[in-house]
């Protein structure tokens, strides 16, 4: 069976939200930050790990549903193009700010 995973803008930022301006603030949502992006990069690994277990099915002629497969199969491959965009567009802010002048 296929797990629902969801990762809506709205809930990212309600996780992350800043408590209050001390550094404690800070660290506290640089915590939530890196537990996020490993819980994203665990649900990345399992989604792989179902497509290929299905896969192993579809080939042992156990599977009956090709459908299940392909969907599992692009649902993985989004995320990892999903995950490879952030990863993208992280770096080039990480530039951008070392590129700023003091």
């Amino acid at each position: 069976m296929i797990d629902k995973i969801s990762y809506s803008p709205m809930n990212v930022l309600s996780s992350v939200q800043p408590k209050d301006n001390s550094g404690e603030g800070a660290a506290d949502l640089s915590k939530k930050f890196g537990d996020f992006l490993n819980n994203a990069i665990t649900n990345l690994n399992v989604q792989q790990q179902q497509v290929d277990q299905l896969n192993t099915s579809f080939i042992k002629g156990e599977l009956s549903d090709v459908h299940q497969l392909t969907i599992a199969s692009e649902k993985a491959s989004l995320g990892l193009e999903l995950t490879v965009q952030v990863r993208n567009k992280v770096l080039e802010a990480y530039q951008e700010m070392m590129r700023m002048q003091l």
